[in-house]
């Protein structure tokens, strides 16, 4: 019904400028009972989502389903969305909800890291380069799925998906200085596990 990882959207999982309806338009349509307007939305977000998703849960499948369950649960709540908050703070605090949820279960989840570090090596690395970043990196995942539930989540939508401190505060439903403080407790977390790597 909404559309996997392989469709067709922009890197940001954004749709191009000029491509028609805004999201607040769409939404409208969409609580009138337009799925096209619906699947338009989910091609827009999805892969922004799954991203969000994958660095939540670290695992292709979980944060397929994750995405997938995001976008079921905002197709069944649509009546209820106001639009007082922006569509994609709406579905991002659904996504990170089921994520949240999904690592209840999972206790012991590790993130994956942001693109460029899992770029493959190139030729010219040299075996011991390869072998400490790639420990380095291990040591960075253990670190960020160490963080509590509170700091890691608005970590994750900070750093990989780019959200404001605005828009972290609307998808987890706290306070603008909570955010700043529990990013910055992340931060401080992260660089005192990583101080063996500095």
């Amino acid at each position: 019904m909404f559309p996997q990882v392989g469709t067709e959207v922009s890197p940001t999982g954004v749709a191009p400028a000029g491509s028609g309806s805004d999201d607040t338009v769409l939404a409208a349509r969409a609580r009138q009972g337009g799925l096209d307007a619906f699947e338009e939305l989910s091609r827009r977000h999805y892969r922004a989502l799954y991203r969000v998703a994958l660095r939540m849960l670290d695992d292709t499948r979980d944060a397929e389903d994750a995405t997938q369950e995001a976008f079921e649960r905002a197709w069944l709540a649509l009546p209820a969305f106001e639009g007082r908050a922006a569509f994609r703070t709406w579905i991002y605090r659904i996504l990170t909800n089921v994520c949240l949820k999904n690592r209840q279960r999972r206790r012991h989840v590790l993130l994956s890291l942001d693109e460029a570090r899992d770029a493959p090596d190139t030729p010219q690395d040299e075996p011991e380069a390869i072998v400490e970043r790639a420990d380095r990196d291990r040591a960075l995942r253990r670190a960020i799925a160490a963080l509590p539930p509170e700091q890691r989540s608005p970590l994750v939508l900070r750093e990989y998906a780019g959200c404001s401190y605005q828009e972290i505060a609307q998808i987890l439903g706290i306070t603008m200085p909570a955010v700043r403080g529990r990013l910055h407790r992340a931060r401080v977390e992260l660089m005192e596990a990583m101080r063996p790597w500095v």
